[in-house]
């Protein structure tokens, strides 16, 4: 029987705090082999190299209006725009998948141009480099081996609204969840690792991420529709699973 590997990574811009999931796939049965917070630059590549497919839970590109603002700023050769309001902002600080997330879900992901996710977005593109050294392509559309995935836009696919789950304030809901993704996923043996993910949101994030990349690449999920194919090679793309 055929086994594959996912990985989750919930990449934040400190190592301690990085979450790393990795699932085994065996045939209709998946088991959670691995769950953790703590993971280095190594530590992420380790696990990405054997993966089947790999979600990370951050930006993977640059708004292409902020890249060009940026680039024009320094060298001096700005277009002048014709106005600076609410859109114009809104077109430079957010990627098209951004936008269209909070279509299809209502969430709305932080600004990689204007917002502290920026910080975990930049040591992405640090591994990236690492990866694409040892052969691994990691284009910025999620084809590849690696794909950007977002858990709460994911829950919210899932139907589970605006669960508020994260930190300290959010450990009672945190543990729900868990129990009810284990009844939304009676295929997945948590293999004991169901009072970590309710402990920590970055280890229940790192396995909503491997959950998420095992349906990417089974064809379960939201890939860009043919007007923003151009827009998710330049700037990257959230990969949803197929809302429900």
């Amino acid at each position: 029987m055929a086994t594959r590997l996912f990985v989750g990574i919930d990449l934040a811009a400190d190592p301690r705090r990085t979450g790393l999931a990795a699932l085994r796939e065996e045939g209709d049965r998946v088991r959670i082999e691995d769950v953790r917070v703590g993971a280095s630059d190594d530590d992420v590549l380790a696990a990405v190299v054997p993966a089947a497919k790999a979600g990370v839970d951050v930006p993977f590109g640059w708004p292409r209006q902020f890249v060009d603002l940026v680039g024009g700023h320094h060298s001096g050769q700005l277009a002048v725009p014709e106005d600076t309001g609410p859109e114009w902002r809104r077109d430079v600080l957010y990627r098209r998948t951004d936008l269209e997330v909070r279509r299809l879900v209502g969430k709305t992901p932080l600004s990689v141009a204007a917002d502290k996710i920026a910080y975990p977005a930049i040591r992405w593109a640090a591994i990236a480099a690492r990866l694409r050294e040892q052969g691994i392509p990691t284009p910025l559309d999620g084809t590849g081996v690696t794909c950007e995935v977002y858990p709460g836009a994911a829950l919210a696919a899932w139907g589970f609204g605006a669960v508020r789950y994260k930190k300290a304030t959010g450990a009672q809901v945190r543990g729900e969840l868990v129990e009810a993704l284990g009844a939304r996923w009676p295929w997945l043996d948590w293999a004991g690792h169901e009072g970590l993910c309710a402990t920590t949101d970055d280890a229940l994030d790192a396995v909503i991420a491997a959950v998420v990349a095992r349906e990417v690449f089974h064809g379960r999920a939201v890939s860009p529709p043919v007007e923003l194919t151009a827009a998710a090679a330049d700037e990257g793309w959230i990969w949803l699973p197929t809302p429900t």
